[in-house]
């Protein structure tokens, strides 16, 4: 089997983060997010992979080479010379997706959920129809464009942007799978696959629509990463469990890799992911945060709903919230207070920061 990954351009909701890797680089519980992805394709055994991408193509490359070998799969780049928006890089890739008779999954790069693919792939075979999205249901379905069903079926009707009167609560997941007579929809130019592309083959009645089971998230935004992270950590306390952290510094979910270092008298959780190398000081309290690689958070410090990223200092008695995100090689002096606060990388922080702002 086949699958292309839209892995997208410069991953600007994602930022500072995104200033130091591509987003689908970037760790999520402890791993790259499109490991997440690439390894639950291969269990339902895809050999192919595409990636599309149009961003730092080359650091995409060097860091997938190892992947290959261990997954023993081939991982092939499809570099747009310009983006494509969500259809396009399809074409782009044919030779490889249409290169046989057997469907292909297309999924978006920042989904993160339980990836049930064989499921998908049984369900888009029963059917027959020409594709297969999976759909998840929201409690405000205003705010997005929403997936209409034919009455008492799956194939799909219609799509309504952002509905002011209720017709639909299901939204498009972002996962996909397709028979390769899509691509002859398709041309490698600039198309997108939801305005474009959907909407034809709903008009075919050749577009059925998949619940998909348990949780769903797009992290590609700072509150939604750390909204999912504590949707995967719930998930992972079911399939599981012992690879939580446990002990008397812990409360609900949380993931920390063997290689951190945590004092004393601390307070974790819930929600928390600590990463590689991260040292955490004597009594220090986290909820809903991450912590990236070779991080410190010394004493006493308080953060909640924060991002600390890669090789980072948050200094004693420090206090981070509301949705606070520290780029590469931070540095939070002691006794400063951000709240809300987007500190570009390579900076250092002396003044307390009360309103959601860029730090550059």
């Amino acid at each position: 089997m086949k699958a292309l990954i839209l892995v997208g351009g410069f991953g600007t909701r994602l930022r500072p983060l995104t200033l130091t890797l591509p987003k689908p680089l970037v760790e999520f519980a402890n791993r790259p997010m499109i490991l997440h992805q690439i390894e639950a394709l291969v269990k339902v055994g895809v050999t192919d992979v595409v990636l599309a991408v149009n961003y730092r193509p080359e650091i995409m490359a060097n860091f997938m080479k190892k992947y290959e070998e261990e997954y023993n799969i081939r991982i092939h780049f499809s570099v747009e010379n310009e983006p494509l928006d969500t259809a396009g890089p399809l074409a782009l890739a044919k030779d490889i997706l249409g290169k046989d008779d057997t469907p292909f999954f297309v999924l978006n790069s920042d989904v993160i959920c339980d990836f049930p693919f064989e499921e998908l792939a049984s369900f888009h075979k029963g059917h027959g129809g020409e594709g297969t999205i999976f759909v998840t249901r929201v409690d405000e379905p205003s705010k997005y464009g929403v997936v209409v069903n034919k009455p008492e079926s799956t194939v799909i009707e219609r799509f309504v942007e952002k509905p002011q009167i209720f017709v639909s609560n299901k939204i498009n997941a972002g996962i996909y799978i397709f028979n390769p007579s899509v691509l002859d929809r398709i041309q490698p130019v600039p198309t997108s696959m939801e305005k474009v592309i959907f909407p034809a083959l709903a008009a075919e009645s050749q577009l059925h629509a998949m619940e998909l089971p348990g949780f769903w998230m797009d992290v590609g935004q700072p509150r939604d990463f750390l909204t999912g992270t504590g949707l995967y950590l719930t998930s992972l306390s079911r399939k599981n469990p012992s690879s939580l952290a446990s002990g008397s510094n812990f409360t609900g979910h949380n993931l920390v890799h063997p290689t951190a270092k945590i004092g004393e008298n601390c307070k974790i959780g819930p929600n928390v992911v600590i990463g590689p190398g991260v040292v955490i000081g004597d009594g220090v309290r986290l909820s809903r945060t991450v912590v990236l690689e070779g991080s410190t958070i010394k004493s006493h410090a308080w953060v909640q709903s924060t991002i600390v990223g890669w090789h980072s200092t948050v200094g004693q008695w420090a206090r981070l919230e509301g949705t606070t995100v520290l780029g590469d090689d931070v540095h939070i002096k002691d006794e400063v207070y951000v709240n809300g606060g987007c500190v570009l990388p390579h900076k250092s922080v002396s003044n307390n920061i009360t309103e959601p702002s860029i730090i550059m």
